[in-house]
């Protein structure tokens, strides 16, 4: 199991993960972004809103949106860097 560790947008809908084996992934979500819960994302303001919850090791939004960091991790593209797990922070402030 994986779990994500840190995020920052990077441009679109894609987010730039690292997750818990150390690895950076870069996430384009704008696929996924269908049915009710999922709607409210394709707002370009509201998507950049993301944040990671450690609760549930992954990124979250207000309305409760989330995706399985299993998910995330899988149709992620390998960016070929690695980071300790608890390396420094890629997050932006929020």
């Amino acid at each position: 199991m994986r779990y994500a560790v840190d995020a920052i947008y990077l441009d679109g809908y894609r987010l730039r993960m690292r997750f818990d084996d150390g690895s950076m992934k870069i996430v384009d979500l704008y696929p996924h972004l269908d049915g009710p819960i999922c709607e409210p994302l394709r707002d370009m303001t509201y998507f950049k809103s993301f944040r990671v919850d450690h609760d549930i090791d992954t990124v979250v939004w207000e309305n409760g949106a989330d995706f399985a960091p299993e998910f995330l991790y899988e149709i992620g593209e390998d960016v070929g860097e690695q980071l300790p797990a608890d390396g420094p922070s890629l997050r932006f402030g929020r």
